[in-house]
């Protein structure tokens, strides 16, 4: 494996020090028979989901694991089956937004030959491939209301007819499903079923966003410029200290499958031996008030308030020309950046801030300033 120091050959503490107590933590859960594959981290919020994951992996139990997209649901949801005792046996999962409402019914119970047009032969679905084994049912909040009670007859009786057919099937099979909806919000709206959500909601496991766990930055990027090296047949022996830090305080909208995507665009493009990222490109990718408030990080204290003003003023300025000028509304610049309608109006009468629908004059020679402050 490379070894990734700084530009001038000296140890790395960004990177290299988590990297070697990561190592030395797999090495000693393995020695006490844990190991979570492929699954990378050794953060606070990471283990304690691990945590739930090796307690509930030696039972039967229905478990639900809830986060966002991007997080590494999937991977979790392997360990499970992994750890488990059915690890011999078949590990099947669908997406279930990937797949049109008229054909999940299909995919998930089979159907027999004939039992719609394009029918032309007998199906076998996902819960009978799963049998004796794990099913994996990613999304599972995008599960219409019409194939819901079907669903929930699977979870409490492990029994189901192929569409079209009259034959009930029984499965013996362990469930994990996945969702980055709130389910429970869904309930209440009428739009998933009570009785569906509180079969499913067994075991829930919240697996964490990665803005929620920066420590594991390092240690992810070193594993997929390792990865993606040997894939590309490239070497890298470096990469700026400075670019980690960056990677570390950006929020990662997009989780870990952004980052991925991020450092593999940085190996396609760098010659080596120092990886180059385009961190202007992640910059363009924050919202507004985030950017200010990553620029106050590393201003002076004795200016920080002056600093904070000017930041907050830059936000607003910019959420307002998004906006065309609205501060309320749906999409106006409150909206845009996160705070309540009066919260905004008092800020920007603090800053001496008119919008473009109440003052134009004013907000339209605010645009000059905003410019000045971009380019600077």
């Amino acid at each position: 494996m490379s070894t990734i120091t700084t530009r001038d050959g000296t140890p790395i503490s960004d990177l290299e020090a988590p990297v070697a107590a990561a190592n030395l933590d797999l090495e000693e859960e393995v020695d006490h028979g844990i190991n979570f594959g492929r699954i990378v981290g050794r953060s606070p919020a990471l283990r304690r989901a691990l945590k739930q994951i090796e307690t509930v992996s030696g039972t039967v139990s229905t478990v639900i694991l809830e986060g966002e997209t991007g997080t590494g649901k999937e991977l979790l949801a392997q360990a499970i089956h992994d750890l488990s005792g059915r690890r011999s046996g078949p590990f099947v999962k669908i997406n279930c937004a990937t797949i049109p409402g008229g054909l999940l019914e299909s995919e998930l119970f089979g159907h027999e030959k004939g039992a719609f047009t394009s029918a032309s032969a007998q199906r076998v679905g996902r819960f009978e491939l799963a049998n004796g084994g794990t099913i994996f049912l990613d999304e599972v909040g995008e599960i219409s209301l019409e194939l819901q009670p079907k669903f929930l007859r699977v979870l409490q009786e492990r029994e189901f007819e192929r569409l079209g057919g009259t034959c009930t099937l029984h499965a013996d099979i362990r469930v994990i499903a996945a969702t980055n909806r709130d389910l429970r919000a869904m309930v209440e709206r009428g739009t998933f079923r009570s009785d569906l959500y509180y079969r499913l909601n067994v075991f829930p496991v919240r697996v964490p966003a990665l803005r929620e766990r920066p420590e594991d930055i390092p240690l992810l990027v070193r594993c997929f410029v390792d990865e993606l090296s040997r894939r590309m047949n490239k070497s890298f022996a470096a990469i700026p200290s400075s670019t980690m830090r960056d990677l570390c305080r950006y929020s990662w909208p997009g989780n870990i499958r952004e980052l991925q995507n991020i450092v593999e665009r940085a190996v396609i493009l760098s010659a080596g031996p120092v990886l180059e990222f385009d961190i202007g490109d992640l910059n363009t990718r924050e919202s507004p008030m985030r950017r200010a408030e990553s620029r106050v990080e590393t201003m002076p204290l004795r200016k920080l308030r002056d600093q904070l003003e000017e930041a907050q003023r830059d936000a607003i300025l910019h959420a307002l020309r998004q906006a065309g000028g609205r501060v309320g509304g749906p999409d106006g610049a409150a909206d845009r950046l996160g705070l309540k309608r009066t919260t905004l109006i008092g800020l920007m009468k603090r800053l001496g801030i008119e919008s473009h629908s109440r003052a134009g004059r004013s907000y339209e020679a605010c645009q000059p300033d905003l410019s000045k402050t971009t380019a600077s």
